[in-house]
């Protein structure tokens, strides 16, 4: 039986080079897969997709009230807070009929119930989904981390505007309610207690 030909340094230059490529390749792929989520949260942000509210600066907004035509809606507001998260968290009021196009504010309180430090961020998405589009946050806690010592109680303020450009979709005929929801998710693991520390 013949011995196999020895690689020239030819072949052997091509097989690395393909290798090279595969390992670039790979590597590629594993970034693509760390940067879909905030990707995809971005292309939320942008297009309103999957309940995703748009954020609005103070031109947007002073555009949206010149535009307003004193029609209204109902603003449902929703708060909830993750199993693991020992606050609790709600809505200072359930609704509010606000004039669309016009700037308007609503206010969300967290009270840390536990014994130690609790850090955390809220995630938010608005319902039905074709709304998001319209419903601009001008001002946020959300994506923003809070701290609350134990027993420290919060009130935290949105400012936002349903866009008056909702009036002339025809997906949002009927719609008379927007649903706006927050939930409080753990960021960090808390410090432990002075007592749990000598335990």
């Amino acid at each position: 039986m013949a011995s196999a030909a020895p690689l020239t340094d030819d072949t052997a230059r091509r097989n690395a080079r393909v290798g090279m490529m595969a390992f670039a390749g790979a590597l590629f792929m594993l970034g693509l897969g760390y940067a879909a989520v905030p990707l995809y949260e971005m292309f939320c942000r942008v297009t309103g997709f999957g309940g995703t509210t748009m954020t609005a600066t103070e031109s947007d907004a002073a555009r949206a009230a010149a535009n307003a035509t004193g029609q209204t809606i109902s603003i449902r507001f929703d708060a909830s807070a993750a199993s693991d998260m020992p606050w609790t968290f709600r809505p200072a009021q359930a609704t509010d009929t606000i004039t669309i196009g016009e700037r308007d504010i609503a206010t969300y309180i967290a009270r840390n119930e536990s014994s130690v430090p609790v850090t955390g961020m809220a995630t938010f998405n608005v319902t039905p989904e074709q709304a998001g589009k319209y419903f601009n946050k001008v001002q946020c806690f959300c994506f923003t981390e809070q701290t609350l010592m134990p027993g420290q109680e919060v009130t935290m303020p949105v400012l936002y505007f349903v866009d008056p450009a909702m009036l002339d979709d025809p997906n949002m005929t009927g719609v008379e309610q927007i649903t706006l929801s927050y939930t409080f998710h753990r960021t960090k693991t808390p410090q432990l207690a002075a007592s749990e520390r000598t335990n």
